[in-house]
């Protein structure tokens, strides 16, 4: 493959994903990662891309594309990041679990353990408890219906989520980064998972490979915030310790 065709491929890439490392385009593109890194520089010289520490960024913020679309993708990373959930929870916890396709590939393992209350704004993933056989308390939060996601959202949903205190706050996010934290494309979902973050003991964010070192709109929280982040085992050598350095757990 020519250079430029490379760079063509690469900048496109990053477009559709938000970002990418060196690690992985160098895996990609069969190229070292010295090849990787000038091609970069070449990008960001341009103005089509923006680099960043151990890879780089689209200049667009994140917008991600709708449910069923985001259901369909990394399917498998998805739900090996559910059974990794599953060794994080205890028997009688309590969970907020916001709205999202890595939470929902996440219902199949939460309904093998006993006795957890969940509050959550999803239709969907009581849906996903009940039929599974969960034998959870679901607390299903009422508000203004979003259909496309099949959730609630909006100020009803923010005050009842103040009336209750959790172990766990479980969230799926649109982008990850060491620098910024935790990120959302939606306000009306970054507002929930601020408020359910609030009113939790700890966090978990889950997120594939895919999410991490992209930039979204809306800030849910810094990354000392965070607990536990269970991803899958493509992630980059260099954000894994990026996020160790912040004193931020990481499973694959």
């Amino acid at each position: 493959m020519k250079p430029r065709e490379r760079r063509l491929q690469i900048e496109g890439l990053i477009r559709e994903q938000g970002a990418a490392s060196v690690e992985a385009l160098a895996d990609r593109f069969t190229v070292s990662t010295e090849t990787i890194r000038r091609d970069l520089s070449q990008l960001a010289e341009a103005g089509r891309i923006i680099k960043v520490h151990g890879g780089a960024r689209s200049t667009r913020l994140l917008n991600e594309p709708s449910m069923p679309v985001r259901a369909g993708l990394a399917c498998g990373e998805k739900a090996r990041i559910g059974r990794r959930l599953a060794e994080a929870i205890g028997p009688g916890d309590t969970l907020f679990i916001d709205t999202g396709s890595t939470t929902l590939a996440a219902a199949a393992a939460l309904a093998q353990i006993a006795g957890l209350t969940i509050i959550t704004n999803s239709l969907r993933l009581a849906e996903t408890l009940t039929l599974e056989g969960s034998d959870a308390d679901i607390h299903l939060l009422g508000g203004r219906y979003a259909a496309e996601n099949a959730q609630t959202v909006g100020p009803s949903v923010l005050g009842q989520i103040a009336e209750y205190q959790a172990d766990h706050c479980v969230l799926t996010v649109a982008a990850l980064s060491p620098e910024v934290g935790a990120m959302d494309a939606s306000h009306d979902e970054a507002q929930i998972a601020r408020t359910m973050l609030a009113n939790a003991r700890n966090l978990i964010v889950l997120a594939d490979s895919t999410k991490l070192g992209r930039r979204a709109a809306f800030t849910v929280c810094r990354t000392d915030r965070i607990g536990l982040i269970i991803t899958d085992d493509r992630i980059s050598t260099t954000a894994h310790a990026a996020f160790d350095a912040s004193g931020v757990a990481v499973w694959t």
